[in-house]
């Protein structure tokens, strides 16, 4: 058998997606539609550290890296440039134990290395699929120990079925309202990001209105005539598929809809506001006939089991310190 590594390429997509469905898509089913958005589209690859392994007497794929760095020049994610991610790092089963995985590992970690990455994490780039292993992948587990890398701590993606938490009523509060963003109020729901949450929320804020998005995906806080909270939802109409309704077609026929990410005011918390602004998401989304919902990359179990959420999906999380 001979290998030889190419870069990642656009040719591959159809070929890559079938693969991973192969190997994983009974937990995390890939549509192409997605594989694009999220692999191939974002600006932030290191194409010098994504690569496919190709078996040179059928030319199949055997296995491929996928790696990742912040590039975009937007004050938000400086923080994070010295973070490198290895999206996804896939063999096909009968390809396993001939030293593919370790060689598509090698190409990643030089590559970020070059890239002056001081951290690598696996997952949670941006644009990512996983928060890091998910736990039914214990062999992937041990194979990234032996090769340096450290837990460091756990993630959740939490399910509720709406139709079994009814009533569910819009929150009241005397001062403050629950409400749907307008699209005029951008340049403030933004304002509001950069002073409460900036990083990653305000990020995907950003690219959310670039990419059309008119403000039906986010629920606010509205108290004294200024925005104090707000709560992301997502669903099948949302301008790009979000990362909690990635794994939509575990649902067959019915609607997937997501929530988070969700945050109050420091100066506003203690008051009930963030779980209430949970309950106005719910509501929301089951008035557009949602009943199954995700929420994603949470560790705050007991906070949302209040409203009838539980653990659906488990990721421990891991990186590696890279020397120089």
């Amino acid at each position: 058998m001979s290998i030889v590594y190419i870069n990642l390429r656009k040719d591959k997509a159809l070929e890559l997606t079938n693969l991973w469905n192969k190997e994983i898509g009974g937990s995390f089913p890939l549509r192409e539609e997605l594989f694009y958005q999220n692999s191939f589209d974002d600006v932030n690859v290191l194409l010098e550290g994504s690569w496919i392994a190709v078996d040179e007497k059928n030319q199949n794929a055997a296995g491929f890296v996928i790696s990742k760095v912040w590039k975009e020049d937007m004050e938000c994610i400086k923080s994070k440039k010295d973070m490198g991610h290895i999206q996804v790092l896939l063999v096909a089963s009968e390809y396993r134990n001939k030293g593919i995985g370790s060689e598509l590992l090698k190409r990643s970690e030089n590559a970020l290395r070059e890239a002056r990455v001081k951290t690598i994490l696996l997952g949670q780039d941006p644009w990512h699929y996983f928060l890091g292993i998910p736990s039914e992948f214990e062999l992937t587990e041990k194979w990234f120990k032996k090769r340096g890398y450290v837990k460091y701590g756990e993630e959740y993606d939490m399910y509720c079925n709406l139709a079994a938490t009814k009533p569910l009523e819009l929150p009241s509060f005397p001062d403050v309202k629950f409400r749907m963003l307008d699209k005029e109020e951008k340049e403030d729901f933004l304002a509001f990001l950069n002073r409460c949450f900036p990083g990653r929320w305000e990020y995907e804020a950003i690219h959310y209105f670039q990419r059309g998005g008119t403000g039906r995906e986010f629920v606010v806080a509205e108290k004294k005539g200024q925005i104090i909270g707000f709560c992301r939802i997502n669903d099948s109409r949302s301008p790009f598929i979000a990362q909690n309704v990635y794994w939509a077609p575990l649902f067959e026929n019915e609607e997937l809809g997501g929530i988070g990410p969700l945050g109050i005011d420091g100066n506003e918390r203690g008051h009930g506001y963030g779980l209430a602004i949970v309950q106005a998401g719910m509501y929301f989304l089951y008035k557009r006939g949602i009943k199954n919902l995700v929420i994603d990359w949470t560790g705050l179990v007991d906070f949302y089991g209040k409203l009838g959420c539980r653990v659906w999906k488990r990721y421990t999380k891991y990186k590696k310190e890279l020397s120089r």
